[in-house]
């Protein structure tokens, strides 16, 4: 099963989002992955005098991405922690590997080097045993194509292992638009409900993905840490509003056939709204830590 792989996404609506979720990330997230992050580094380097055979057991963080696509959590989160670091990156689509396996940074924060390899594949299938010596498992705009079960296993797995987790970018199905129009949330329940559609005998988590991931980490004892994420869109994101415009009314038009027509109009007076600088957006989204007790051998 390849439970992610069903969508393609284009590498240009990545990189056109890639602004957006980077301007959107929960920086107050990181101080507590830091301070886990750091007990799995070496504590201080030897001097000059102590000679090579001082050196100690080499120490990196090994950090997993699920479905990394292009590469832009790598991008935003390697230079904002430690290092050194190695990073496996995961996705289905072997192109997008490629493009991310080149672009991530070469340094972290402290200097030390970034590493990266990449496994194409099932995002579905982690077990404890394949997150056994990983320090941290990434994701971004994941959550919502997970089903509960597959939510549920993974939670499992990340706490068996002691393996923390940063689960960003999740939508929420709140959206805002100014100025607003009568048809706004007709649009947004239809969108909500193609979140939660089935597909290909899975049921997707959609909006509801935060509330499962949460409830399945808790179950296990994990500590779990949220922080809002929301898009703010318009003015210079002019252009991933109107994408991002278009996918919204056309997954709604297609959960609820009887919208079509009003939806056509309703696309044309938002697209023509965006064009002019009279439109703003906030899509609401969740970032979520999960800190799993560490388990023997993790820090």
């Amino acid at each position: 099963m390849n439970a992610v792989g069903a969508p393609r996404f284009a590498a240009e609506w990545l990189a056109l989002r890639e602004r957006a979720d980077a301007a959107a990330r929960a920086p107050e997230l990181l101080h507590p992955l830091r301070a886990r992050l750091n007990a799995q580094l070496p504590r201080s380097s030897p001097t000059p005098s102590a000679g090579p055979e001082a050196l100690p057991a080499p120490h990196e963080l090994v950090i997993r991405d699920l479905g990394c696509g292009t590469g832009s959590m790598g991008r935003w989160l390697a230079v904002r922690l430690p290092g050194p670091q190695r990073w496996i990156l995961h996705d289905h689509d072997p192109a997008l590997l490629a493009h991310a396996g080149d672009r991530l940074p070469s340094t972290a924060a402290n200097g030390r080097p970034v590493t990266v390899t990449t496994e194409c594949g099932d995002l579905t299938g982690l077990t404890a045993g394949t997150l056994a010596g990983t320090s941290l498992l990434t994701a971004s705009a994941l959550l919502d194509l997970l089903t509960h079960d597959e939510m549920a296993d993974l939670a499992a797995a990340c706490v068996a292992a002691g393996c923390p987790a940063l689960l960003a970018l999740s939508v929420t199905g709140r959206v805002e638009l100014t100025p607003s129009e009568p048809l706004d949330a007709a649009i947004a329940a239809a969108f909500n409900d193609h979140q939660r559609r089935t597909d290909g005998g899975r049921r997707l988590l959609g909006p509801d993905s935060v509330a499962a991931a949460t409830e399945a980490f808790e179950r296990h004892g994990a500590t779990v840490l949220t922080q809002s994420s929301p898009w703010r869109l318009g003015g210079p994101e002019a252009a991933l509003t109107a994408s991002w415009l278009r996918g919204w009314v056309g997954a709604a038009v297609a959960q609820r056939p009887d919208l079509a027509l009003r939806g056509i109009a309703y696309l044309r007076r938002r697209l023509a709204a965006c064009a002019a600088g009279e439109l703003s957006v906030t899509v609401h989204h969740t970032d979520l830590l999960a800190l799993p007790r560490p388990v023997s051998g993790t820090g």
